[in-house]
């Protein structure tokens, strides 16, 4: 799909002035289909923390991701502010919607949490802000035009980076336990629509700071989907031969009750 969309780019390119509105029509419709996507990806977790706030335990989830996708809001809500970043008003509508969603998820993450994570969870999230007010304070107080972007936008590409990379906790935990459970399909899957939707608005908006961290992030994300393809039936597969060890047992209990029957007869 993003190669697809490069060909158009070009084609495009090589066309001229007259139909750059065309492109304009087609960064605006990426950008509304990453919004989509984007949307979804930040409710696809509502799954597993149903899951904590019912067993009241984190489990073996991890909540680095969550504080990077919150680190990566902070920072895409900034560079798609006007002053900042011009004609990327969508980026900051996700992000802000993305934002306060994160921020619900870590404070649950923070309830349910063992102390050992809570205590580690806490510093990282006091690191996050504090990065993030330090650059925001330092970009509109110091800096101006094109530089303010140049911060801005190497500070959002790094902490986009950052969240698409933090899976790789739980990639390692996938192919060690050679089970899926604690890296949800659906998760996955819109990471990779949304990553690969905001890739194509970047190249239409010739925006590297958007293009490589999202073409990283499609990437990852099908790297997760393969792992998924590989390892989905190793819970199932546990599952059955838990079921069946359970069923051999009882077999086994009701055959000796039986012969202890017949014994006193």
């Amino acid at each position: 799909m993003l190669i697809y969309a490069c060909t158009i780019f070009q084609e495009f390119s090589a066309m001229g002035d007259h139909h750059v509105h065309v492109i304009k029509i087609l960064h605006t419709i990426f950008g509304i289909s990453g919004n989509v996507f984007g949307i979804l990806l930040f409710l696809a977790p509502m799954i597993t923390f149903k899951r904590i706030i019912m067993k009241r335990s984190t489990e073996k989830f991890s909540g680095v991701p969550y504080l990077m996708s919150l680190f990566n809001c902070l920072f895409s809500v900034w560079y798609g502010l006007p002053f900042v970043s011009p004609n990327n008003t969508l980026l900051t509508v996700l992000a802000s919607i993305g934002g306060a969603l994160e921020a619900i998820y870590v404070l649950i993450f923070l309830i349910f949490a063992p102390k050992r994570e809570k205590f580690k969870i806490s510093g990282i999230l006091f690191l996050v802000l504090s990065i993030f007010s330090i650059v925001a304070l330092v970009s509109v107080l110091t800096l101006h035009g094109n530089k303010r972007k140049l911060l801005c936008g190497f500070a959002f590409a790094i902490t986009c980076i950052m969240m698409f990379g933090a899976p790789l906790t739980v990639m390692r935990v996938v192919i060690k336990s050679k089970s899926v459970e604690y890296m949800p399909f659906f998760l996955s899957l819109s990471i990779f629509n949304s990553s690969t939707s905001w890739a194509i608005y970047g190249l239409l908006g010739k925006d590297l700071f958007i293009i490589v961290p999202n073409a990283t992030g499609s990437l990852l994300a099908c790297v997760q989907l393969i792992l998924y393809a590989i390892y989905r039936d190793s819970k199932k597969k546990l599952d059955v031969e838990m079921e069946g060890g359970i069923g051999k047992s009882q077999n086994e209990i009701q055959r000796n009750t039986e012969a202890s029957q017949l014994d006193c007869i």
